[in-house]
């Protein structure tokens, strides 16, 4: 069996021995941070841009702006940005990452959301199912990232690119 020297025993069992205390800020419950919940299982696909959690929680998406299902719209490449949206993360795990706000007006959580298939947010730019939705101070350190998948997208005329005009003005 091998020894174990006392003080790396001492350090382990420190580590190991977490009070639980809510009144101290550097515990936090796992999956959560400031924002809300780091992970959740989608139950609902609202709209292309737009998913609910389990939990409740309505997740919008950051720097995408897919085209209007939802209100009696039906704007071109809509239901094809929910479907595609519904085939990535309809009952999967979801991570999701914050920016600097964490709600929008409405009340939804801001996040970039991500499945074992990728970032869904740059997936929608990238296959030609979202614009660019900047709104600072969100996406500051991605915007030219976002725009520059928008911008191949838009070349190639990927999605609806090539079926809806100028679906971004």
């Amino acid at each position: 069996m091998p020894v174990i020297p006392r003080c790396a025993l001492s350090l382990a069992l420190l580590f190991a021995c977490d009070s639980g205390d809510p009144s101290n800020p550097e515990v936090q419950e796992p999956n959560l941070s400031d924002c809300g919940p780091t992970q959740g299982v989608v139950v609902k696909v609202i709209d292309g841009d737009t998913i609910l959690l389990e939990t409740g929680e309505k997740i919008r998406y950051l720097m995408v702006d897919t085209p209007e299902t939802t209100n009696g719209k039906n704007d071109c490449y809509g239901a094809m940005a929910r479907d595609y949206n519904e085939e990535l993360v309809l009952g999967q795990t979801v991570e999701l990452t914050y920016d600097e706000e964490c709600t929008d007006r409405y009340g939804r959580l801001l996040a970039y959301v991500e499945t074992p298939d990728g970032e869904i947010n740059t997936l929608l730019v990238q296959r030609g199912y979202a614009c660019v939705l900047y709104i600072p101070p969100n996406g500051d350190g991605r915007r030219a990232e976002f725009e520059g998948y928008a911008d191949k997208a838009e070349a190639s005329r990927t999605g609806m690119w090539g079926s809806c005009g100028d679906p971004c003005k």
